[in-house]
């Protein structure tokens, strides 16, 4: 792997032109050219969780993942690989998570948008129960992509990757890939 030093008295855009400046307090950044050769590695974690609706900070084994690969320099992108689940970031405080499941059952509750009073969701006429899940996960989101630096993930000071089951107590995988530079 290589790190080459970007001066601002060169012209970008003649280098590199996905290159971007980085403007604080009316001063440019430097910015890093990082090269080598170029690699991806994928795991598929395996995850089956005690209830129906769960969060789980997975940041420790995506951790795991990303030294492994031997990756230097890139991202990391976290597919939960079920349209019942998410992966998202955020802090990692479990009165959050509590919080955050009780927004998306508020929002898209379990029965339907009105009760068990109320219409079901149309999904269930296909034979499922689960479709308070799919929308839950729609709100959430998908996946996360996340940056690698120094063969390490490179985060903010509290974020932390986290899954998040609405249709669980079975087996389900999430895959891990990444890519980069060696």
């Amino acid at each position: 792997m290589t790190v080459l030093m970007i001066s601002e008295q060169k012209r970008l855009n003649e280098y590199i032109p996905w290159a971007f400046i980085n403007f604080r307090h009316g001063h440019h950044s430097m910015g890093q050219l990082i090269t080598g050769q170029a690699a991806t590695y994928v795991e598929e974690m395996h995850v089956n969780t005690k209830k129906r609706y769960e969060i789980m900070c997975i940041t420790r084994d995506v951790e795991r993942i990303v030294a492994e690969s031997g990756i230097k320099d890139g991202l990391v992108l976290v597919n939960p690989m079920h349209i019942t689940a998410s992966c998202y970031v955020n802090d990692l405080e479990y009165g959050l998570h509590h919080d955050i499941m009780k927004w998306l059952e508020k929002v898209a509750p379990f029965h339907g948008i009105e009760g068990r009073s109320g219409e079901e969701y149309q999904h269930h006429q296909t034979g499922e129960d689960n479709g308070d899940a799919h929308l839950k996960r729609q709100l959430l989101g998908q996946q996360v992509t996340m940056p690698v630096r120094d063969g390490r993930l490179h985060l903010g000071t509290w974020e932390q990757i986290h899954y998040a089951e609405f249709d669980g107590q079975r087996n389900k995988r999430i895959l891990v890939k990444v890519v980069g530079v060696m």
